[in-house]
């Protein structure tokens, strides 16, 4: 028989993260082989991770990975159940090792790799429930590379988190002018959540809608129909102006809108400085 020595117990802890009575009962189930034991505890975390799978994952944290030359930027959101269990070391290095994993897959990094239940991702889940007691969730990601400079800003201590492409900034974009528009922007889109980037990318059907809504409204007003025209493209400005980023106005100056700060930031700049997409995250809304 197999002693199974406190030295043992601890390898095996640091490798796996599983609590010490955990790797001494797995140590003793495999004779001391730590590649099996190391199986028996991955089998077991997957066991744990199935069992707390249908409670509600609402607390966690908005994870943010950025490039040295901000050409490629990473944004996750990782859920658990209690901001307790949020704010310890052990879920903020699972948030940094899920990063990792989606740095490594690359373009391979997708949603059907991200669910895949043999994949790194859920892996690495499993684990940290075996460890933490609690169910956890990894229900999206974005990833830009190699389109443009990307920004990134986390508020509220990591329940919000915004990413935000530039067509790529002239050789300058080091300039203190590029580098304040950067945060501003991302800032914006964390304050006033805007759903596109631009009226081109708001869908027809969205705009039928709002147009239908509005028609609705004015029904038995009695007016002329030329009249209910303007109303209407009045009343479709102010949705350009809580959904569009451009028509946003400034959380800094509610007198200047976003439009007009890229305009002032491309002048400056002696170059025209677009946001081509961006994504906000908040705790909770992936799911």
């Amino acid at each position: 028989m197999v002693t199974i020595t406190a030295d043992m117990v601890k390898t095996l802890r640091d490798r796996t993260g599983a609590g010490m009575m955990e790797c001494k009962t797995a140590l003793a189930e495999a004779k001391g082989n730590f590649e099996e034991a190391t199986t028996i505890l991955r089998k077991r975390g997957l066991a744990t991770a199935a069992k707390k799978a249908g409670r509600a994952t609402t607390e966690g944290l908005i994870g943010r990975r950025l490039s040295a030359d901000c050409r490629a930027g990473t944004l996750v959101e990782v859920n658990c159940e209690s901001d307790f269990v949020a704010r310890t070391p052990d879920f903020q290095q699972l948030v940094e090792d899920v990063l990792t994993e989606i740095e490594r897959a690359g373009a391979g990094a997708t949603g059907s790799w991200l669910n895949d239940p043999n994949g790194p991702v859920q892996k690495r889940l499993a684990a940290a429930i075996a460890k933490l007691g609690e169910n956890m969730a990894v229900p999206r990601f974005a990833r830009y590379a190699g389109q443009g400079h990307v920004g990134q800003y986390i508020h509220m201590g990591g329940r919000i988190g915004v990413q935000v492409e530039f067509a790529v900034p002239p050789p300058g974009a080091a300039h203190e002018a590029f580098t304040t528009l950067v945060k501003e922007i991302a800032m914006q889109i964390a304050a006033a959540s805007p759903s596109y980037v631009s009226r081109d990318f708001v869908p027809a059907d969205v705009l039928a809608s709002e147009k239908a809504i509005y028609r609705a409204q004015m029904e038995s007003s009695g007016k002329p129909a030329a009249v209910i025209d303007k109303i209407v493209e009045g009343k479709l400005a102010s949705f350009y102006a809580q959904a569009v980023l451009p028509d946003q106005p400034s959380i800094r100056d509610p007198k200047t809108t976003v439009a007009e700060m890229l305009a002032s930031a491309s002048r400056a700049l002696g170059a025209e400085i677009a946001v081509t997409r961006f994504v906000r995250m908040k705790v909770g809304d992936g799911q």
